[in-house]
């Protein structure tokens, strides 16, 4: 499988780009993707943190841990540089 292929079954899903943020800024902006599409009752999210290093990702890991909305989150099969997140709408 080739993992630079884009997932399709992503593509049309609320996406968040965390290029470029520092850790203190994606943090507020992740909680608020979160937050925002529990209200509007999306069930399924991507937070783009990219592949390089590895930190953003380890710390985008962690912010999703602590969030009480967050049911599941995966790494996507198709793109190592994104999560899946499953929000727990209720």
């Amino acid at each position: 499988m080739n993992k630079n292929k884009n997932n399709p079954f992503t593509i049309l899903l609320p996406h968040l780009d965390l290029h470029g943020e520092t850790k203190d800024s994606a943090r507020y902006l992740i909680n608020s993707f979160i937050k925002d599409n529990y209200i509007m009752k999306n069930n399924k999210i991507v937070i783009i943190h990219g592949r390089s290093g590895e930190v953003l990702r380890k710390f985008t890991q962690e912010v999703l841990k602590e969030n009480k909305l967050v049911k599941n989150f995966e790494i996507d099969m198709f793109n190592d540089g994104q999560t899946i997140v499953e929000i727990n709408i209720k």
